[in-house]
Formats: structure tokens, sequence, C-alpha cells
């Protein structure tokens, strides 16, 4: 049964980073999870605007001398590289060319590029700057006069640009800002994102659904020859999140992602990755779980844990835990599936989730963990075949996308 007249309710979100001192490659180590977390995006925020899903946690490397970058510079301890990431998801990373990603956000972050760069020169992937044509950073107009920078959601903006070039190095960046995380604004970078040229639309954030996100949708979210992916959100099970829970968006969930001891990678549903039965948008034709008459939320997963977050490259308004950080949440996952996207460069065959749950066999079905109680059910526990906090599973390769 839908809910009736619901207002807005939405509460800023949690970003959680990481940060240690040292050099490696490969690989790299990850934190203990007692290490103190930090919310980016934190604070409550006024009904109709969104929070972000980053998250971050104290780790990764202090400057040290090490001649890797410049003196001063080191590569991280701590989090996944891009050769990690194509590694776990069987990504040919030679692919992407001509390929646009537009990355949505609110507000600035002002070292964006420049700490774009410091972190593709990390790990050897070719420069992506505006000067080359590769990177282009707009407010919500399209225009060049950046909204108010805000350190929250710069975590947020950094870890999108650095998960869609470890996803897909040869893709062009888009980063739309803006001026505010209310619905309308955010809505209004989407069209622009998609005025400007982007073949695929990141949105790493979001809010509880309400009645009246199908007029929303329409108005912001509805682009034809467009994919669009969206963060599950960071709160487990519960109330499906907006834009996520959309049809013509792509639900990104969750997952933790370890290495074993014999090199293979292994997946388990992250216990924060959001899932959900929605209340108000339809059941697509294509989906065909059981216990949810409605849309469920999510298609697919990627990394979103914090504990085995992405290595990061920030120095806006950090203090001294500006560098080298440890990034998680389904704003991790939303981003790396963007870049896989463009890696297909099939991006005008997923204007909504219905190419994937046809070629799902190009899935990996992630098995095990749960997101919150719901009785031993698929809504909150990672089983065989489909569930809500994974989806179909996670990309092995792009063939389903």
């Amino acid at each position: 049964m839908r809910r009736g007249g619901a207002a807005l309710a939405v509460v800023l979100s949690i970003c959680l980073v990481a940060i240690s001192a040292g050099s490696s490659s490969g690989a790299l180590a990850h934190i203990s999870a007692t290490a103190p977390v930090h919310r980016a995006c934190g604070g409550a925020v006024p009904p109709g605007w969104v929070r972000c899903f980053a998250e971050w946690r104290v780790g990764g490397s202090r400057a040290r001398a090490t001649g890797v970058l410049a003196p001063g510079i080191g590569l991280p301890e701590s989090g996944y590289s891009p050769a990690d990431i194509a590694s776990a998801y069987q990504l040919d990373t030679t692919r992407g060319s001509g390929q646009t990603v537009a990355i949505v956000d609110a507000l600035d972050n002002p070292k964006v590029e420049s700490d774009l760069a410091t972190y593709r020169h990390a790990w050897g992937l070719p420069p992506c700057t505006s000067s080359n044509g590769c990177f282009r950073k707009v407010n919500q107009r399209g225009g060049s006069t950046p909204p108010f920078p805000d350190p929250g959601w710069g975590v947020e903006i950094a870890l999108d640009v650095q998960a869609v070039s470890a996803a897909c190095p040869r893709c062009n960046i888009l980063l739309v800002e803006a001026d505010d995380p209310s619905l309308i604004n955010i809505g209004k970078s989407v069209n622009t994102a998609v005025r400007l040229g982007a073949d695929i639309v990141s949105n790493s954030y979001g809010t509880d659904e309400f009645n009246g996100i199908l007029g929303l949708a329409a108005t912001y979210y509805t682009h034809p020859g467009v994919a669009q992916v969206a963060s599950s959100g960071d709160v487990g099970f519960g109330p499906a999140q907006f834009p996520a829970v959309s049809d013509k968006v792509i639900g990104i969930g969750g997952t933790s992602l370890t290495k074993t001891s014999t090199g293979d990678w292994h997946e388990r549903a992250w216990f924060g990755a959001g899932s959900g039965c929605s209340a108000w948008a339809d059941k697509p034709a294509w989906q065909h779980d059981d216990h949810c008459q409605m849309r469920t939320v999510a298609d697919v997963s990627a990394v979103a844990d914090p504990d085995t977050g992405l290595a990061v490259y920030d120095t806006f308004g950090l203090g001294p835990d500006n560098g080298w950080i440890e990034v998680g949440g389904t704003s991790l996952s939303s981003p790396l599936v963007g870049g896989m996207i463009g890696l297909a460069g099939n991006a005008d065959r997923l204007v909504k989730a219905r190419w994937i749950y046809w070629h799902r066999s190009g899935l990996h079905d992630v098995v095990g963990g749960s997101n919150g109680y719901c009785g031993g059910d698929y809504l909150c526990n990672a089983k065989k075949g489909y569930d809500a906090p994974t989806g179909l599973g996670s990309p092995r390769g792009v063939s389903a996308l």
C-alpha cells in the first residue's frame, strides 16, 4: 500500500574517509575498523534537500619525502588503487575513449582539478585536465563561476572524479556543481550535465522517497540516450532512496571487497548499503522479485564499505588530514559503475536498468552479508540470485553493461 501525503524528510548524511602513513603499491593495506570516523556531510538538512553518501575513515599517509610525486607526497598505505579496481572487476581500462561521465554534486571543491592531477599521476594514469579537454567543471547553469566551497561536499567531489578515473581512466569527466543540495538545484544540474553532452550521469546523493517523486523523476531524471546511476544510500535496509528508486535510474548498492590469500577477490553485502521496497514507484516490468510489489532498490552493486574503500587524494578543508584518505559509502559504488558503463560504451541502452537484467550473466552474484533485519528475507540479506542490498550482483567485465 502506498503512503499518503508524505512530506520530504531529509537528514544530511554520513561521509567517512581514511588516512595513515607510508608508501606502497598494488593491493594496499586497510586500517583497523576501530579508527575514528568522520561525517563529511554531517548535520540535518531541510525538507527538499539531499545528503551526500561519501564515508571517510582516518588512515592514509602523512606527507613524507618519497620522491614518488614531489617532496613530501607519497602513496597511501590504506585504500584500493585503480589497479585493484581493475583487477577485482576484470576491467579492460584501455577502453572508454570519447565517453563522458558526468558527476553531479552540490557546492564546490576548489582543489578538485589539482588533486585529480596528483591522484592520476600517483597511479600512472593519463592526465585529465581542463587544458587537454578531458576534465571540465561547471556550475548548475553551465557557467564557470563556482558555487560556495564546502569541505564536506568537497570529499564527495574528490571521491567521485577519482573513482571514475579508477574505473575508466580514458573517459572524459564533466563535474556539475549545484548551488546547494536542494532537490531542485541538484535536478537542474542533472539536466545541465545532459545538455553539455554527458553519456553517463553519476548521482552519489539521495533522500528518503516521498509523495511526488514521480514528478521530480520526470522533470530531472528522464533523459533518453543517457545512462544514470545513483547511490542506494548508506543507512541499510529502510526507506528507498530517491533518485535511486526511480526506474529511470540504475540503483547502485554496496559491497565489502577483500582480497584473499590466494589473490582472489571476494565480495559480500556491506552492512550500510541501502535497500528498500518503494512505497511510491511502480514495479518495472523487467524486475521480478517476489516480496516487493513496487520498485526494489538496488539493481547492481560495487565496493562501498569504507573499511575496504578507495584511496582518494583530497587537500581541501580537511586540516591535518589533508592528503590521502580512504573513502567508501555507496558514493563510491555509483561513480565506479558509471565509469564501467563508460568502458562498455553502451550508455544509450542503459537508460533504465532493464539491459542489465537481460544480461545478468555478466555479473558476479554476491552472496553473504546483511544490511539490517527483515526476517531473513532477500530485501536485507545477500542471497543467491537477486537481493536488494547488492541487486543482481557486481560486474565482472562489462558484458552486463
